[in-house]
């Protein structure tokens, strides 16, 4: 499969931080915690999700999004998928493929067919993972290697066959504690050099692993509960973050990041922030990223 940019590309991404020019989003306008599926909602189950609330944060969202020059596509909502606002997780693209993911979650499944019935009517081929369990919040894209997230979601046989797929990166399965959900929970690369991580959830070889590529910035265990590692690069040094995670934000800022806050709380009760809420389809690569 290719991985090069072409020179007409609609679809295309090599990273978490590149330029992003077209990403794909849901309302969460049946958003619900019905069926407890991570710890994040098992503190919030009692309290539950207000929807207006959700939906006029997610619409702050995505005017942040196209205020800086973002093309946003909304996918349709539907009753039965109450967790639909994550879109992450149903796909992910690398180089000019989209894959589709397979959920494990019963109550999630079949938000793939909303997903590859809306890349066909855009006229966009994907890839049908249709046999593996992968989950596009375990995947995290630098350059020539794909880190993914090995939990209860994603699968070391779904690894080799992506690895199958892309013979010319390096696709590592990475460990971590089951009770964080996916690996954008933990770990996030927000530069060619820079990569924000919650240590106490990975195993000691791969965080030197992570030490030996990037600058690792560490996420206190109260910013990870608050998805401080869950942020989205839009490109140029400009990161989507809670307004609420303040070492973080401080943390990037010192370090010469534009910081963008959005106040998404009532979504992060489910589970998931920014980088969950967001599937990018088209990011511009510059000649000058670094290459891993």
């Amino acid at each position: 499969m290719s991985t090069e940019s072409p020179k007409n590309h609609r679809t295309f991404c090599r990273s978490e931080y590149d330029t992003l020019k077209r990403v794909i989003l849901c309302e969460p306008h049946y958003m619900t915690i019905r069926d407890v599926i991570n710890e994040t909602q098992r503190k919030f189950k009692d309290e539950g999700i207000h929807i207006e609330k959700a939906v006029e944060q997610h619409g702050e969202f995505v005017k942040t999004l196209r205020d800086n020059g973002v093309e946003v596509a909304l996918l349709p909502y539907h009753k039965k998928y109450h967790e639909q606002v994550f879109t992450r997780d149903i796909g992910f693209t690398i180089g000019q493929t989209v894959f589709v993911a397979r959920m494990a979650s019963n109550v999630r499944r079949g938000e793939e067919a909303v997903l590859k019935q809306w890349l066909e009517d855009e006229d966009l081929s994907y890839y049908n993972l249709a046999e593996d369990r992968i989950e596009g919040g375990d995947v995290v894209i630098d350059q020539n290697t794909v880190y993914v997230g090995l939990s209860d979601r994603t699968t070391q046989s779904s690894v080799d066959h992506l690895q199958s797929l892309l013979p010319n990166m390096e696709v590592k399965g990475i460990k971590f504690k089951a009770e964080y959900l996916h690996l954008d929970c933990v770990f996030n690369v927000i530069s060619p050099t820079e990569a924000l991580i919650f240590r106490e959830a990975l195993t000691e070889q791969d965080i030197e692993f992570f030490g030996s590529r990037y600058e690792l910035i560490d996420v206190s265990k109260e910013e990870q509960f608050t998805l401080g590692t869950n942020l989205l690069s839009i490109g140029n040094k400009k990161i989507l973050s809670l307004p609420i995670n303040k070492g973080v934000n401080n943390e990037l800022r010192q370090r010469g990041f534009s910081v963008l806050e959005v106040d998404i709380t009532e979504i992060i009760k489910s589970g998931g922030s920014f980088r969950c809420c967001s599937l990018p389809v088209l990011r511009e690569s510059t000649a000058n990223d670094a290459t891993h």
